[in-house]
């Protein structure tokens, strides 16, 4: 483990932040980089078209299968199956690739592809070539070409285009939305101050005072949108967090304790116990023995 969070920016030397790359040849070549938990800073699109054994986004373990395409938001902790079989197609990209304007940002962030919403999405699709493999062919032929002043534009537009159809096609399966309401409206709010602040702030009554609402209404839109209260919430974010230091960081508990503002390591450690029935140190362990 190294001294600092293992964090893989993307590449330097290509013309643009974006890659369509082989699943075998890459994880041939980085095996033990990509076998082992890493938080990459950029999203993936794996096209699996043939695959066995078990892919983790953020611990979180999603079953391989056969001509599955698996959205793996930014910055989450990723981890290969050292056993498993991936052959297909790896879609990386950055937020400034797509983010061109801010219609483009907000696009992206709120996606039902990428959003911390719902779990790690999946399709599943059909034997037959679909307008998503279409889409993922054109884009292979784009990246490929000798780079012009095109190029960007057709590779940002082809990108766009295949998650718009990946978003029609979870529909087609049955994918439900949540749609827009005041609850939606204080829950999301919720999760953006969260994320901002769930460090230094865990108190559910000083959350809601920040959004102009009371304890229990914002208690209603948890509970009715996600069945969790924001007690809840918030606990998971700060365990997510815990685990990706521990995983990522060759930082002592005592440091960990306190990046993610707890005073005392014995409060820290009762805490994580207390949500994942591991110590922080067994919890460490167990993911280097993986």
């Amino acid at each position: 483990m190294s001294d600092a969070i293992k964090k893989y920016p993307f590449k330097d030397g290509l013309n643009h932040e974006f890659e369509i790359l082989d699943l075998s040849s890459i994880l041939s070549v980085k095996n033990e980089l990509m076998t082992v938990p890493h938080r990459a800073q950029f999203y993936h699109i794996l096209w699996i078209e043939k695959g066995k054994g078990t892919h983790y986004v953020d611990f979180k373990p999603v079953d391989l299968e056969d001509n599955m395409i698996i959205f793996v938001p930014n910055n989450c902790v990723n981890l290969f199956d050292k056993k498993g079989a991936y052959q297909g197609k790896v879609i990386i990209f950055t937020d400034s690739f797509f983010s061109k304007n801010n219609h483009d940002m907000l696009f992206l962030h709120s996606s039902i592809l990428f959003s911390d919403w719902y779990d790690i999405v999946t399709i599943k699709l059909n034997s037959n070539p679909s307008e998503l493999h279409l889409c993922i062919d054109f884009m292979e032929k784009e990246f490929k070409r000798s780079a012009d002043a095109a190029q960007y534009y057709i590779l940002h537009n082809m990108l766009y285009v295949f998650l718009l159809q990946a978003e029609r096609e979870m529909r087609k399966q049955g994918f439900k939305e949540q749609k827009p309401s005041f609850h939606l409206d204080c829950v999301v709010l919720f999760k953006d101050l969260l994320e901002q602040n769930f460090k230094k702030d865990r108190s559910v009554k000083n959350y809601a005072a920040a959004l102009n609402i009371s304890d229990k209404q914002l208690h209603k839109a948890t509970t009715t949108l996600l069945d969790k209260t924001p007690k809840q919430i918030i606990d998971e974010r700060v365990i997510l967090e815990a685990k990706r230091l521990l995983v990522h960081s060759h930082q002592s508990i005592k440091e960990i304790t306190f990046a993610l503002g707890y005073d005392e390591p014995t409060n820290f450690v009762k805490y994580f116990r207390k949500h994942t029935d591991l110590t922080p140190s067994e919890f460490r362990q167990k993911q280097l023995d993986h």
